[in-house]
């Protein structure tokens, strides 16, 4: 593309309008427009726009984000036919702290847009929205965002009960298991278990735990909450309601949680991907992996997906000495996804002592016996699990365990 041939439009996207700058290949500011984030605005942009081209030009135009506020425009724009490239939020960033006096203004991040695209514009992607990779994503941020708010509730819980019963944390192995829940719930006190009888306790939890909690775990209870002592609070009746509204939240979170995971089994399964064939890989693992990639085909090869990742060293050099260095840029969601898969796949199994992935658990010793650390033997295992999911999402192939000897760690 001959820079001299276009001018260049960059937009700053927002919720509920988009600002456009137009410059043209010697970098002058030749207008701006502000306009609302509906279709009903859009030609408005392009007529703005046609008032600037003269003969041989054609115009292009930068976005930051086509997945999220700009997609309808940049929808809109491919299909009536214009050159749309998608402009990565970091090089509008450096664009913009590259200046002397650093501005923030909606003009001026469009400006930096657009500036972006004269100077890289042989080598951005084409802006391709891809609902489906968008929508994993949307998912796999509100599943997030529920096991984070499902955490602090369950450390509420923690605190709450720590007043009124001292030794709870012995009373089951989760604090928020089904049976805990139900039990704190009706019992947020110890002064609600006055006048209950062994039989009727024991009649509640076979209920609750659908017959896996027994006499033993009864008389556990009882016993620990005489131990304890006799605990008075004031204002009891709003404490055990703080509890057990708490009981009643996290118990709606866990059964979001739940559609969600479903919700994302099916929305994934439309792509194809077997990536749950690979041990350690489950449902929420491969949204995971789909959400902070997408799509697989914008990455030529495996390395450039391992750069993306930052698992993949940089070169550093000056003066005429280079040498490879490990870098923390790059995706670092993306990174965590392959650090925590590479660490399963060299667990070992706590009852059989038979490895996970006995081909990985050799390849991690190999690379310990050859004098590297931990941390840079797991790191192999992260470049070799690129190469692998990426020629599973890439070509919508199953993982198959290599057949090796099962031999027990000792």
């Amino acid at each position: 593309m001959k820079r001299d041939k276009h001018i260049y439009i960059g937009l700053d996207l927002h919720k509920f309008q988009h600002t456009a700058v137009i410059v043209d290949c010697w970098f002058e500011k030749l207008g701006e427009k502000t306009i609302q984030n509906k279709p009903t605005a859009f030609p408005s942009l392009l007529e703005y726009v046609n008032k600037y081209l003269t003969e041989g030009l054609t115009p292009v135009f930068g976005l930051e984000d086509v997945g999220g506020y700009g997609r309808d425009l940049a929808l809109y724009l491919i299909e009536q036919g214009y050159i749309v490239k998608f402009v990565n939020s970091s090089l509008s960033n450096a664009e913009r702290n590259s200046y002397a006096m650093t501005v923030k203004n909606d003009n001026w991040d469009a400006q930096c847009v657009a500036d972006v695209l004269i100077r890289k514009l042989p080598y951005l992607p084409d802006a391709t929205p891809s609902d489906i990779h968008w929508i994993i994503s949307q998912l796999v941020g509100r599943r997030n965002a529920l096991v984070k708010a499902q955490t602090a509730l369950k450390n509420q819980l923690h605190m709450q009960l720590n007043y009124h019963y001292p030794s709870y944390k012995d009373f089951f192995s989760e604090v928020d298991g089904k049976t805990a829940l139900a039990f704190w719930e009706s019992y947020p006190s110890p002064s609600h278990l006055k006048g209950a009888t062994m039989e009727g306790l024991r009649a509640f939890l076979l209920e609750a735990s659908n017959n896996a909690c027994s006499t033993r775990k009864a008389e556990q209870i009882l016993s620990l909450v005489q131990a304890d002592g006799e605990v008075k609070r004031e204002y009891q009746t709003s404490r055990d309601f703080i509890i057990q509204s708490m009981v009643r939240n996290i118990s709606y979170t866990k059964q979001e949680i739940k559609k969600m995971d479903k919700e994302l089994k099916v929305t994934i399964q439309k792509l194809g991907m077997q990536l749950e064939t690979m041990p350690g890989i489950d449902t929420v693992t491969s949204s995971a992996l789909i959400a902070e990639i997408g799509d697989i085909h914008r990455f030529t090869k495996s390395d450039k997906l391992a750069r993306y990742a930052g698992i993949a060293p940089i070169k550093m050099g000056s003066g005429g000495k280079e040498t490879m260095k490990k870098t923390k840029q790059g995706n670092r969601k993306l990174y965590d996804i392959f650090y925590n898969l590479a660490v399963q796949q060299v667990q070992v199994c706590k009852g059989s002592k038979i490895p996970r992935n006995p081909v990985f658990y050799d390849y991690y010793n190999r690379k310990l016996n050859e004098g590297k650390s931990k941390s840079q033997a797991l790191l192999c295992i992260m470049r070799r699990l690129v190469r692998i999911v990426y020629g599973m999402m890439r070509n919508k192939t199953a993982y198959f365990l290599p057949e090796m000897p099962e031999t027990k760690v000792s």
